[in-house]
């Protein structure tokens, strides 16, 4: 059985390419009176083994980009736009059904809420058997043994008795901690984690994000965690991009974005962070909300909101693209921003970034 997963597992990796590149991905929502344009050219891209974190405020389109690339879109939402490539190879212009077989095989989901996720009146084991009896072709008693294997792989204590329970019988770390364990019954390459802590304690959720991140470091897995919570990308990610209004305003490596955030929507959501030990009084919020999706603006999305914005942020049509920026001594690797002021940054607060209290919540 072992040998039967490693054998599907086993995949020609193209040199020079990342194992998932997605370009200019483009999501539209028709509604009675226009189109609302809730994922506007986002790009990204994962290599195997690597944590990638995905991060912004609710509604910014962080989870419909990674449903895009499972085409699991919710009705009517629909891909307009864009290419995805595993392993350097175009599947966008397969016919849908092969498109999505093809990005299933290479790729699974964990989603937000393991409740709603999970079966009800179906056990649990047989919820993570079911995958390797459909698509590996195993007997019953075999893709019992593999769903035994994988509860016990993922921190489910007692495997074969938890196998015989239902969804409401077990705690929501555990429910999480099955849908974990769904997703690699399918032998995947990628695992894309949809705010897979949400609703968890501190605790749990420390749990939780430990074993999604050895399953990555140990299966050479790539990962993209899609959260609002910096703490959370900052413990298990290298890279991060950081989304607004639908579109990747800021990306590159954890600590350079940390450290050093070239994009005022970044700058915000850091300082934002609540620190234990700062008085009260320094709570800081992102005044206002974010713009309407479905009307058109001129220039840069997130100007209105913007404590530094000058007249030339709205001046041009359309939002500022993304552009290099320069690195900082502490950075590293890429760091890329939308902001047509990135060059400003140092000036924009002399007050520290709240980057130990990060640390001191993961």
């Amino acid at each position: 059985m072992r040998k039967e997963t490693e054998r599907v597992r086993a995949r020609t990796v193209k040199d020079g390419h990342a194992l998932l590149e997605v370009h200019d991905l483009q999501v539209e929502i028709p509604l009675p009176r226009g189109r609302l344009h809730a994922v506007r050219g986002v790009s990204l891209q994962v290599d195997a083994g690597e944590a990638v974190g995905v991060v912004g405020e609710s509604g910014s389109g962080k989870s419909l980009t990674l449903r895009a690339l499972l085409g699991l879109l919710p009705h009517p939402a629909r891909l307009t736009g864009g290419s995805i490539l595993l392993d350097g190879v175009d599947v966008t212009g397969l016919p849908e059904r092969r498109r999505r077989q093809v990005l299933t095989e290479a790729m699974s989901m964990v989603f937000q809420d393991s409740l709603t996720a999970l079966n009800p009146v179906m056990r649990v084991g047989d919820q993570i058997a079911e995958v390797p009896r459909r698509r590996f072709g195993m007997s019953r008693s075999e893709a019992h043994a593999r769903a035994v294997e994988l509860m016990d792989r993922v921190g489910i204590p007692d495997p074969e008795k938890r196998f015989r329970a239902y969804p409401h019988e077990l705690s929501g770390g555990m429910r999480q901690r099955v849908c974990i364990a769904i997703a690699l019954s399918a032998a995947p390459r990628l695992i894309l984690a949809d705010e897979p802590t949400t609703a968890l304690d501190v605790t749990i959720q420390a749990q939780v994000l430990d074993v999604i991140d050895t399953l990555r470091r140990d299966e050479q897995l790539g990962l993209v965690l899609v959260s609002h919570d910096l703490a959370v990308i900052s413990q298990t990610c290298s890279r991060v991009y950081v989304m607004y209004a639908g579109r990747v305003v800021e990306s590159g490596e954890i600590r350079a974005v940390l450290t050093g955030p070239r994009h005022p929507y970044s700058f915000a959501l850091l300082r934002s962070v609540p620190d234990p030990d700062a008085p009260v009084h320094r709570l800081l919020t992102i005044p206002g909300q974010p713009p309407s999706l479905t009307a058109a603006h001129s220039g840069c999305s997130f100007a209105p909101r913007c404590a530094f914005a000058q007249e030339q942020c709205t001046a041009e049509e359309g939002d500022p693209g993304l552009v290099p920026v320069a690195a900082g001594e502490s950075a590293e690797g890429h760091h890329d921003s939308a902001c047509l002021r990135w060059e400003t940054a140092p000036e924009w607060d002399d007050t520290s970034l709240p980057v130990d209290a990060l640390e001191r919540r993961s």
